[in-house]
């Protein structure tokens, strides 16, 4: 027996922390143990019922997770190998990681770095795996570092936090944008050249505007996105990860054809397993593990409803770790 939090509609929709056993795991060739989990905003939307993210029910919920293999008919992977899971529909379709065991499919399965415990590959987690990808978008387009300021939106999120913090220490000027005035000192220690106010961002803005970034995270969507591309400078690129505003885009083609702006679009979930590799193999190497502690709040499992229910309210900072073992 083990715990999971588990997500059922009927006859109401309800998410609980329950003991269940074996027989309630999914088909895959490769049993884990689960040591940690984490809190990302898919998760929140999954648990607080707040959008459709589920596809399958009863769902154990966690699109994250980071252990030891227990069992294998899997070549290449066998008993007590790391491995860190990220996305690939688990929690959603296939049963998660927000439990003590999982059920998963080899080929999804990323051979944990041995830079990182299993703690703290939750703490960077698919938010800052998902940073990782912007940046390496954003050097595939041909930022590099002294090219000008970098914008990153959402800069206290999981997403933001990381980008901050691994744009910074490859040398890019980083500006972060938020609305949480009182955790500009947090920012500057991630690296945070430069504080902005959201609401700089957020509201209905002109197509084109005065040219500022070389670069752009994005997980925020929505006018801020709009007002991000229409401030880039010309021929840079934007790197769009995420809908916290919204999945609108009220923008115009204005920047990409008279700037040759470059809107980049980065998905985490089904990314290939090169870039997968490539962006743990970066993190081990460009995120100080230091600053990820600053940013990394750890919970119990019993914690978590509570936990997400803070994340959509936006009450959360950095990243939350979700103890599962």
């Amino acid at each position: 027996m083990f715990h999971a939090l588990v997500l059922e509609k009927e006859p109401a929709f309800r998410a609980e922390v329950r003991s269940v056993d074996d027989g309630f795991l999914p088909e895959g060739d490769v049993t884990v143990a689960v040591d940690y989990s984490t809190l990302n905003y898919k998760d929140a939307l999954a648990i607080t019922n707040k959008s459709p993210v589920v596809r399958s029910w009863p769902m154990v919920a966690g699109i994250d997770g980071a252990g030891t293999v227990l069992e294998s008919s899997a070549p290449g992977w066998k008993a007590g190998d790391p491995f860190v899971l990220n996305g690939f529909g688990v929690g959603e379709v296939h049963k998660g990681c927000l439990a003590g065991k999982a059920r998963l499919k080899s080929q999804w399965l990323v051979r944990r770095p041995s830079a990182f415990s299993a703690r703290q590959a939750m703490a960077i987690g698919t938010a800052g795996y998902t940073a990782m990808l912007c940046a390496m978008a954003l050097e595939r387009h041909g930022l590099r570092p002294g090219d000008g300021e970098v914008l990153v939106t959402g800069a206290t999120g999981g997403v933001g936090s990381v980008a901050v913090a691994v744009l910074a220490q490859t040398g890019h000027k980083v500006v972060a944008a938020t609305g949480k005035a009182a955790e500009a000192d947090y920012l500057k220690a991630l690296g945070a050249s430069a504080i902005i106010d959201r609401n700089e961002l957020s509201a209905p803005g002109k197509p084109l505007q005065k040219e500022r970034w070389a670069g752009v995270v994005d997980a925020v969507g929505s006018h801020t996105l709009a007002n991000a591309c229409a401030q880039v400078r010309y021929g840079g690129a934007v790197a769009a990860c995420g809908l916290a505003q919204g999945m609108d885009f009220p923008s115009s083609v204005a920047p990409f054809i008279l700037r040759g702006v470059a809107l980049l679009g980065v998905d985490s979930v089904m990314a290939p397993m090169h870039l997968r590799e490539q962006a743990w193999h970066r993190l081990a190497r460009d995120l100080d593990p230091k600053l990820l502690e600053t940013m990394t709040t750890e919970i119990g499992l019993g914690e978590a409803v509570d936990a997400a229910q803070k994340l959509m309210a936006g009450q959360v900072r950095g990243r939350i770790v979700v103890r599962t073992g």
